[in-house]
């Protein structure tokens, strides 16, 4: 699958990049990591299906988001992958070309879900301002989303450090702090005589594995979990990367569980079953509604969690459209997209790529709130739906490949220096990488069949869009490979691979022989006077 001897990205190596801060210490990496992971707005997905959603929180927690937590911090952490996130891990394993294709997924798949985080933020504001066309007019909805997204790409013109300020104040304001609302609200709703909407009993907590529509929702929870090494980009921007990037993960991971635990129990509890069905983007401010205003009489303050949640989901989107597509900055030295995208602004922000990235957004906003006018529905239902399968169906396939890439690394690259390494030796490795990939083919396959909320006529909408969207997003990559000679000056690089240790050693020896420091010019005249008198030693090789 691959030949070449030489690395993908391998840290600062590129001409056209400087030196990077050591800028970002665990409070500021944490949020940015956690405002690309943890989500108020997912929690109707989680509390739609009822008591299962333990049972899928901690599969996918424990089973699927800790193993690429794991995974991720070793292959940050190798010496000379510390740029390039994703597309240096599996391009320095499986080749260049399978490495830009998992670097285009991840790229890819969250065009997609900023226009399912713009839903929400379009959501909150219309409880705001009190203007349903914000969630139900597919014509309002695409307007909604195209201002939101070009807005937010505009601010992060400004590079990773205001990136991470964003990310801290959305985090705590808009995740952190409604989260812990939401769980004192529940418990004083319950308190005082609420009715709960979930009624608990052991048989609820494990799903039907014989009926597809109920696993069709795990999809939910694995994008729930989904990103957490999207951050790994910044890794070279760490000032500890060895210690701070893996207690990040776990530390996030943890918290992750606990926190869609309850907030998807609190939704459950507190929402019918028609209030989760009849529009899942403006589930988790009805939550609140339920609770401060229909029950407790304070409807000004449900205004107030609305605004934070907006924010919090702005702050996310924030957070993704300068990670992958920071990344995509070394394919363009690569060779891979034009190299005129490597250009960067005194931030060391690619405007060109973060410009096609919000000409992308832009044509999945119409798909999308297309889809929803051809199902015929005046709620977002179908068109969140779509974008979260759509997602989740581009994401899985990049994590396939990532997961395929550890496995090279730890029978081909146990010589590699890292700072971090998976428990258990090489057995322990492949039991935590075989678990992560056996559940992300799982939930790939699942993800093509239709939510059981969806009737029949915006079923058949829902699956010929995933499939004929996911075709075409799964080979753009490899046109775009196959296309690099038009770009790149005609040269073509074989795709890279990690070394053997006879090629590391030839390596070595190349490099013992490699020539001596230009002497002076008089030191040059005399060596070359003492080589013409020597007529018995053999000229050197040039290397």
């Amino acid at each position: 699958m691959s030949e070449s001897k030489t690395s993908v990205a391998p840290a600062n190596s590129s001409g056209s990049k400087k030196q990077t801060a050591k800028m970002l210490g665990f409070g500021g990496f944490f949020a940015m990591t956690a405002s690309m992971v943890m989500t108020v707005y997912a929690y109707p997905n989680f509390a739609s299906s009822g008591l299962h959603l333990i049972f899928f929180l901690i599969l996918g927690g424990v089973f699927w988001f800790l193993p690429v937590a794991l995974v991720a911090a070793e292959m940050a952490t190798v010496k000379g992958w510390e740029n390039g996130g994703i597309f240096a891990w599996v391009g320095n394993t499986l080749g260049k070309r399978w490495g830009f294709s998992a670097l285009f997924y991840q790229w890819f798949q969250i065009t997609v879900g900023f226009v399912t985080m713009a839903f929400f933020v379009l959501a909150a504001i219309s409880y705001i301002v009190g203007w349903d066309a914000l969630y139900n007019n597919p014509l309002v909805m695409f307007i909604g989303v195209a201002i939101i997204v070009w807005g937010l790409t505009l601010t992060q013109l400004g590079g990773t450090k205001l990136t991470a300020r964003i990310a801290k104040v959305g985090f705590f304001g808009g995740v952190l702090i409604p989260a812990v609302v939401l769980l004192i609200g529940l418990i004083a709703y319950l308190a005082t005589g609420g009715v709960s909407q979930l009624h608990f009993n052991m048989n609820g907590f494990v799903p039907d594995f014989t009926q597809v529509s109920t696993l069709v929702i795990f999809a939910s929870f694995i994008l729930a979990f989904a990103g957490v090494e999207a951050s790994a980009s910044h890794v070279n921007e760490l000032k500890n990367p060895g210690k701070i990037y893996p207690m990040v993960m776990i530390v996030l991971c943890i918290l992750t569980i606990v926190l869609d635990t309850l907030g998807g129990l609190a939704v459950a509890m507190t929402m019918t079953e028609a209030q989760l069905d009849a529009n899942l983007s403006t589930g988790v401010v009805t939550a609140f509604a339920n609770i401060f205003d229909a029950h407790f009489g304070c409807g000004w303050f449900v205004y107030i969690i609305a605004f934070l949640l907006a924010a919090g989901v702005l702050a996310e989107i924030s957070s993704w459209i300068v990670g992958p597509s920071r990344a995509l900055l070394d394919t363009a030295d690569e060779g891979i997209i034009p190299r005129s995208l490597a250009k960067t602004n005194k931030h060391g922000v690619s405007v060109k790529i973060v410009v096609i990235q919000g000409i992308v957004v832009t044509i999945w906003d119409a798909v999308l709130c297309g889809s929803m006018a051809l199902s015929g529905g005046s709620g977002s239902s179908i068109s969140y739906l779509t974008a979260v399968g759509l997602t989740v169906v581009i994401y899985l396939v990049g994590y396939i490949l990532f997961f395929l890439g550890y496995f090279k690394l730890i029978f081909k690259g146990k010589d590699h220096e890292r700072a971090f390494n998976v428990f258990g030796g090489t057995v322990g490795k492949c039991i935590v990488a075989g678990i992560g990939l056996l559940l992300t083919v799982f939930a790939l396959i699942v993800s093509f069949f239709p939510p059981s909320q969806l009737d029949a006529q915006s079923g058949t909408v829902y699956v010929a869009t995933l499939i004929i969207c996911w075709v075409v997003s799964v080979a753009i990559p490899f046109v775009v490979y196959a296309l690099r000679k038009h770009w790149n000056g005609g040269i073509d690089h074989d795709p890279p691979t990690i070394p053997s240790k006879k090629m590391l050693a030839a390596a070595a020896a190349t490099s013992s022989s490699a020539p001596a420091p230009a002497k002076s010019e008089p030191a040059q005249k005399q060596a070359a006077s003492a080589d013409a008198h020597s007529s018995d030693s053999p000229p050197k090789e040039q290397s």
